[in-house]
């Protein structure tokens, strides 16, 4: 059983964001194999760089990877039990066939992001588990999280500071591709 400790740093009258990114089967072979279509980063690195876009936005981030479905599964639960406020997934290798992940994903009450360094579609790919995430964004290299990172921050804003009109609008599916 893993013991999480979480300090929350207070900003004003209300605590920092707490979001899970979760990487997928595979992510840890990043900046290894497939180079043409992931780039040269490591998983280290990408963690790197999604944690200073998620301190540059005052975020918590915990960041979690596996290549066991259920060890992602259990950590999505785990998140809604320790009340996070949102996840980012790139679910790399199990976008297609986990429909026990997707319903995970769909059974926890904080939005999810789906997340791809590179475009899934390009290459003929249509995740199964972006169907139950609230937004994605695909294509644009590491700048990807950073964009997940602000859209899971307007996602989860309390609803009395969004006019009606931004309310219905962040509350329409979002689909974010980028071409590099």
């Amino acid at each position: 059983m893993r013991i999480l400790l979480r300090v929350v740093v207070q900003l004003g009258d209300a605590a920092m964001a707490r979001i899970l990114v979760i990487h997928g089967a595979g992510m840890n072979m990043r900046g290894k194999i497939q180079r043409d279509v992931f780039g040269p980063m490591t998983l280290p690195e990408y963690d790197k760089q999604i944690r200073a876009y998620g301190a540059a936005l005052g975020i918590d981030i915990d960041i979690f990877h596996s290549n066991l479905e259920g060890e992602v599964i259990n950590r999505i639960y785990e998140a809604a039990d320790l009340n996070c406020d949102g996840a980012l997934i790139n679910p790399a290798g199990f976008m297609i066939g986990y429909p026990a992940l997707a319903a995970a994903i769909s059974q926890v009450p904080f939005p999810t992001i789906e997340v791809h360094i590179s475009n899934p579609a390009r290459r003929g790919i249509s995740s199964e588990i972006a169907k139950v995430c609230r937004a994605t964004v695909t294509g644009c290299g590491i700048f990807g999280y950073d964009l997940a990172l602000r859209g899971i921050l307007r996602l989860i804003e309390p609803a009395k500071s969004r006019s009606e009109e931004h309310t219905s609008e962040l509350q329409s599916r979002l689909h974010l591709v980028c071409r590099l």
